[in-house]
């Protein structure tokens, strides 16, 4: 009614001029019969105001319609009465509504197919790694051991790159169940273990069995090894360790992996969820790609875990993850 009112206002105010204008023509003429003047000037206006309603009633849902904003994408698809502008509005949205929906389609056929892409081009590159690891596995020459630690690093960098490619259809990617945190822990040491050995750096798992979560195992395994990754390459020296614990905090679980190294700047902190951000750490290490910490949190975000980081320079970086979506304690459901 508003909209209706504010559109109409100009004519309204045309009319009324134009009325009146007529009648002080008429009095300079000398014509001095006042009631029928008024007669004549409420007879204009009735005539106006049953336009104004007949134009309201009929151009009701344009109004409303350019009043409000969309809800659902499909509303576009409505008619908004059979007046020449408010089907020329319907026509437009309708046209328009098309042509979003058939980019839409063809933006979506695109990323399918470079999904489909990616994942056929790693699963390609992982067959010749695994070639060269299996030929270089029992050599003890030190070139072989350089050749281990970069095929190491291949490795890891295809499984980013497929691990990014299927975040886009994670909701067709993920089984949650019942995960026991220990084993994913010892699980990830063991696909690192070469990581720790040439980096000097030990592993330490302070967790009980029973620690258990609702989560998906395959993507924890990635967010683990993500984490880990970071945590021996930023350590920065020899004999360091990385700690892994976990333990039961109210009805979640609190999952925790320390570090000793180099630690993070506090004017990066707050970035380094960023994708490639990678802050004065990047400039040392110049293999970073600034993805790993933005995965992880995309990943925790989707499977509904907050994911936070603390660090000081020079002693260390702490990760936490909460669970918020948890198990009991597997004695407590014996009972």
């Amino acid at each position: 009614m508003k909209l209706f009112i504010r559109d109409h206002t100009p004519i309204m105010v045309t009319v009324i001029v134009q009325l009146l204008a007529v009648l002080f023509i008429f009095w300079l003429d000398g014509y001095r019969h006042f009631s029928v003047a008024l007669y004549a000037l409420f007879i204009g206006l009735f005539i106006f105001v049953c336009y104004l309603c007949y134009r309201f009633i009929s151009h009701r849902a344009f109004y409303e319609r350019l009043s409000s904003r969309f809800q659902y994408l499909e509303e576009a698809n409505q008619t908004y009465g059979d007046a020449p502008l408010a089907a020329a509005l319907g026509h437009l949205l309708k046209s328009q509504y098309i042509y979003y929906i058939n980019r839409l389609n063809s933006y979506e056929e695109q990323r399918n197919m470079h999904a489909t892409f990616i994942n056929q081009w790693v699963h390609q590159m992982k067959t010749p790694l695994s070639v060269i690891e299996l030929t270089v596995q029992e050599e003890e020459n030190p070139h072989f051991s350089s050749i281990r630690e970069e095929a190491d690093k291949l490795g890891k960098g295809l499984e980013m790159v497929l691990y990014a490619a299927r975040l886009e259809t994670f909701e067709h990617d993920f089984k949650v169940e019942r995960v026991s945190l220990k084993k994913l822990a010892l699980q990830a040491i063991h696909e690192n273990k070469r990581l720790f050995i040439n980096s000097h750096v030990y592993p330490e798992v302070k967790m009980d069995d029973d620690v258990v979560v609702e989560s998906d195992e395959k993507w924890m395994t990635f967010i683990l090894n993500q984490l880990i990754t970071n945590a021996v390459k930023y350590s920065g020296g020899k004999n360091k360790k990385v700690t892994m614990a976990a333990f039961y905090r109210g009805r979640g679980v609190f999952l925790e992996i320390r570090d000793q190294g180099i630690g993070i700047p506090k004017t990066d902190i707050k970035r380094v969820f960023h994708p490639f951000y990678t802050g004065e750490n990047g400039r040392i290490y110049r293999e970073s790609t600034g993805m790993g910490l933005y995965l992880v949190k995309e990943v925790c975000e989707r499977l509904g875990h907050h994911i936070d980081i603390q660090s000081e320079v020079g002693v260390g970086t702490t990760v936490h993850i909460t669970f918020s979506t948890t198990l009991h304690h597997c004695k407590e459901n014996e009972r």
